[in-house]
């Protein structure tokens, strides 16, 4: 029944174009874009056991998260007050995401970009939530480092299926766990590659 969220998000995240030049720390326009595009598009994502982020990659209800936060075959997505009840379409535990498709509808998918040779000595953003109630969230740039392929690491204090943004507030990789007092994280092309390899007859 949910078969054709796969292939469709695929076509998505093919025909977005990526762009391998040196990039200059974000600015602060740029992190106020982020957290503009992130307040849009990102969610709550409830499992059986845990609860955290995850980040609406298709306007038809996809949403990426960390595969710890769902159940075996669903899972519930709050967005804009809203708590909805979400099918898993993929969840891989060697690459610690998981894609889960909520209700039909239009949903404000984040922007994304692929970069196929990788994150590390690049600036990626990440938005750290307020830590009290009437405080706002807090968009913060670092350098994303070397990690086992094709993860990357990243010295942010963020939850596991918090996405990480570029400095024009595309979607680039998704936190998977916390390591010491950074984290590690997957890059976009590594997901498309998943999704790719799950697309079978």
């Amino acid at each position: 029944m949910f078969r054709p969220v796969l292939p469709v998000l695929l076509c998505l995240l093919l025909a977005l174009p990526s762009r391998a030049s040196a990039e200059a720390r974000p600015s602060r326009a740029d992190l106020q874009r982020v957290l503009e595009l992130h307040a849009r598009s990102s969610v709550r994502v409830r499992g059986p056991q845990n609860a955290g982020p995850g980040i609406i990659v298709g306007a038809d209800g996809q949403v990426l998260t960390a595969v710890s936060l769902v159940g075996p075959d669903s899972a519930q997505v709050v967005h804009a007050g809203n708590a909805l009840m979400a099918r898993v379409v993929l969840s891989s535990a060697a690459l610690q995401v998981a894609v889960v498709a909520g209700p039909q509808g239009t949903w404000p998918a984040a922007p994304v970009r692929l970069v196929p040779e990788g994150l590390a000595g690049r600036w990626v953003v990440g938005v750290m939530p307020a830590r009290k109630k009437g405080q706002r969230d807090t968009p913060k740039a670092a350098v994303a480092k070397v990690a086992p392929a094709p993860f990357f690491d990243v010295d942010l204090t963020l939850a596991p299926g918090s996405p990480l943004y570029d400095g024009d507030g595309r979607l680039v990789g998704l936190v998977v766990e916390r390591r010491g007092r950074g984290v590690r994280a997957l890059p976009l092309s590594a997901v498309k590659a998943e999704l790719a390899s799950a697309d079978v007859p």
